[in-house]
């Protein structure tokens, strides 16, 4: 029982659960409702899968820095219990079964999307941005992002003009992704530090991260509102997205005066992000 709790915890649960509902979106997206059944299920499978295998190579990959950071300590202790070896023929298994899905039950599009993430998240992002610079957030919200448009491409295998609405909440993901990373770097500051990582607070000072956190939260709005703005959604869903995103930017101005804010905001950025997809698959689909 042991094990099995620490291998759902080095999946990265709360990551698979957006990860989940952001390729839901995309596939709502594409087919304008909830799509069949069975191409829900095959898709949200590769997915999950996909997620907790590069979830396990991340955890791989930066073991001796999360040995550094004090956040990190039961993931430490999670993956020692498993061992190392253990863990990268796990992690392989469910990233090779996940393409596998994807390649023959769903699509090639689906597939070279879904390799894409994994790569990114695993090497271009873990073994390379994420070391080497403090804007490395910026583009390493790539491999957050291209669940929507894996979900989309379940659906809509064929790249063209359609693929308009999920090019847009793969770009509202990606402008999420760094103040959201941000709010946690601020608080988690000295973790960071410890495991040498450049993170913006470090490198540029907390005063310059507030300034990146509000200008991106800024922009959230409107594109959360493309979907209104397009006819796609209803007027209730440009309501909801207005409330969420001027209470995501209170909390995140709040947390400027107070260190210890920095969490909550922190958290409620992932709270928004969720009920934002949410509401815009419930609108469309109801």
């Amino acid at each position: 029982m042991k094990k099995i709790k620490a291998l759902i915890s080095l999946s990265k649960p709360n990551i698979i659960l957006s990860v989940g509902l952001t390729g839901l979106t995309g596939m709502v997206l594409a087919n304008r409702d909830i799509p069949d059944a069975k191409l829900v299920l095959f898709t949200l499978i590769s997915l999950i899968l996909s997620a907790a295998g590069a979830a396990m190579i991340n955890n791989i990959i930066e073991q001796d820095k999360d040995k550094l950071m004090e956040r990190l300590s039961k993931r430490v202790e999670c993956l020692a219990l498993i061992g190392k070896k253990n863990l990268t023929i796990i992690a392989s298994f469910l990233t090779t079964f996940s393409l596998g899905i994807s390649f023959f039950l769903i699509n090639t599009t689906n597939f070279l999307f879904t390799l894409t993430a994994i790569l990114s998240y695993t090497i271009y992002y873990t073994l390379f941005l994420k070391r080497s610079s403090p804007f490395g957030t910026v583009l390493g919200g790539i491999p957050g992002a291209l669940p929507v448009l894996i979900g989309f491409s379940s659906v809509n295998p064929n790249i063209s003009e359609l693929y308009i609405n999920g090019i847009i909440m793969f770009v509202f993901m990606m402008l999420w992704q760094p103040p959201h990373f941000w709010l946690l770097a601020q608080y988690q500051a000295d973790d960071y530090k410890k495991a040498g990582f450049p993170v913006m607070p470090i490198i540029y000072g907390k005063k310059f991260t507030n300034y990146l956190i509000m200008i991106y939260s800024l922009s959230l709005l409107p594109f959360s509102l493309f979907f209104w703005f397009s006819g796609i959604a209803s007027n209730s869903y440009a309501v909801i997205a207005i409330a969420l995103s001027l209470s995501f930017l209170y909390i995140v101005y709040k947390s400027f005066s107070d260190n210890k804010k920095y969490k909550t905001a922190f958290l409620y950025s992932i709270l928004y992000m969720l009920l934002i997809h949410i509401s815009l698959i419930l609108n469309i689909s109801i």
